[in-house]
């Protein structure tokens, strides 16, 4: 018997809607065929109304789209999302993103095969305009997607992009869910969320999320994500953020390593 899999995926912005859409029919497209969808719309009712008048429902895969009635933030939209999730396993997904057709076929084959309690996968860029040359791939975190010097083989990791994680239902639920301090929230941009969450779950079950690599999201990569204001903006809270993380007790080491082998790289490149 198959196992089921519930996809939350939370939205806000009406001007969003079209890649919404390209987001919820990329879910419906899975390979992986026993999920069902949570949509989670976060304190806009006129998107509310447009999606359930549309319609998103399908014979394929159940739909079920609830509204926050006031700007909750994403980590409580999240949690809403779970409290109503049925299924074995629990996946997030951003209204931004494109899911490979195989992207939950590869997850799930993580718990099979490597006793997971929770799984993730690569985040691709998705240029909606041209691909930058001024940004080196080991920045493309403050792009939202996987950067290099990440792992490049199904392994441990302390936490992948919330664009692209799941978790054993009974796991999450356990650990009560996302702090609701933490993640966006109208113009408040503090991060971490899963970050927090991942280190939680390590404390309290051992386990970090597997990494497979051929578990494929991509995320769109706006013009605007890739202005010097926007850049630097998405830096500062990236460090507020750890700093937050490390007043919280849990550690920073992994974002220390890669800082030293980022400016070592950056040496040595100068010195040539």
């Amino acid at each position: 018997m198959l196992v089921s899999v519930s996809i939350i995926l939370c939205t806000h912005r009406s001007d969003r809607y079209e890649d919404f859409v390209e987001a919820i029919n990329s879910l419906k497209a899975q390979s992986y065929e026993n999920l069902e969808i949570v949509v989670v719309v976060d304190g806009n009712r006129d998107l509310y109304d447009k999606i359930v008048k549309t319609g998103v429902e399908t014979d394929k895969v159940e739909v079920k789209v609830i509204l926050n009635e006031k700007n909750l933030g994403l980590s409580e939209s999240r949690n809403k999302g779970i409290k109503e999730a049925k299924g074995d396993f629990i996946a997030f997904f951003d209204d931004d993103a494109v899911a490979d057709e195989n992207w939950m076929r590869e997850l799930l084959k993580v718990y099979k095969e490597r006793d997971a309690i929770a799984a993730g996968g690569k985040l691709l860029p998705k240029w909606t305009s041209k691909k930058p040359k001024f940004l080196p791939e080991e920045y493309y975190w403050l792009i939202g997607t996987t950067h290099k010097g990440f792992p490049e083989e199904v392994t441990e990791v302390r936490n992948t992009f919330g664009s692209n994680l799941s978790f054993k239902a009974e796991v999450i639920k356990a650990l009560g869910g996302f702090r609701g301090e933490m993640g966006v929230k109208g113009k408040g941009l503090l991060q971490g969320e899963e970050t927090e969450l991942c280190e939680r779950m390590r404390k309290k079950f051992g386990k970090g999320v597997v990494y497979n690599p051929d578990a494929i999201v991509y995320h769109k990569v706006f013009p605007e994500r890739l202005m010097i204001k926007f850049l630097l903006r998405r830096a500062f809270w990236q460090g507020y953020s750890k700093r937050v993380m490390k007043e919280m007790g849990y550690s920073i080491s992994e974002e220390e390593r890669f800082v030293k082998s980022l400016f070592g790289s950056i040496a040595g490149r100068v010195k040539a």
